[in-house]
């Protein structure tokens, strides 16, 4: 396990987000659909000839689209389940790290899905006697170098 599976976690993250909105989209579309309009010569119920409004939805259209939610609905529930799975590799992989600041680094950053501007004001909030105070920079160096020492570990082994 290495840094791979947080990636692939906060990746997985915004495929559902993705697929979360496009449903949105087609549930609005679904909601009001466009309504259009034509008309036609033909016998009205009087029997006179004459142009004739015709008002509908475009069925071929609002059938494709109420399939393309299905679909995108049966994805997203395997991309959940998916996600859950990731989860808990990603939650077991920053439990093996040793310190506990890396930690709480990580999840901030991987789990949470914060940016490391974020990180460092909640570490500054959470470690506020802390004499060198985190930086978006400090934070994303030590996440450099753990990674580059956590690959140089492997490869010795």
């Amino acid at each position: 396990m290495d840094k791979e599976i947080l990636v692939q976690y906060c990746e997985m993250k915004e495929e559902i987000k993705d697929l979360r909105r496009r449903i949105m989209e087609l549930d609005k579309f679904l909601d009001k659909p466009p309504i259009v309009s034509d008309t036609v010569m033909g016998s009205r119920e009087d029997l006179t000839i004459g142009p004739i409004k015709v008002t509908g939805i475009p069925d071929p259209i609002y059938y494709r689209k109420q399939k393309a939610r299905e679909r995108y609905k049966k994805m997203l529930e395997l991309k959940e389940a998916e996600l859950l799975e990731l989860t808990t590799q990603a939650e077991e992989y920053i439990d093996s790290i040793e310190k506990s600041e890396l930690r709480i680094m990580f999840r901030l950053y991987y789990i949470d899905g914060l940016t490391w501007v974020q990180v460092a004001h909640r570490m500054n909030s959470m470690f506020p006697k802390r004499r060198i105070k985190y930086t978006d920079d400090n934070c994303w160096r030590r996440n450099q170098r753990f990674f580059e020492n956590v690959g140089s570990c492997r490869e010795e082994k």
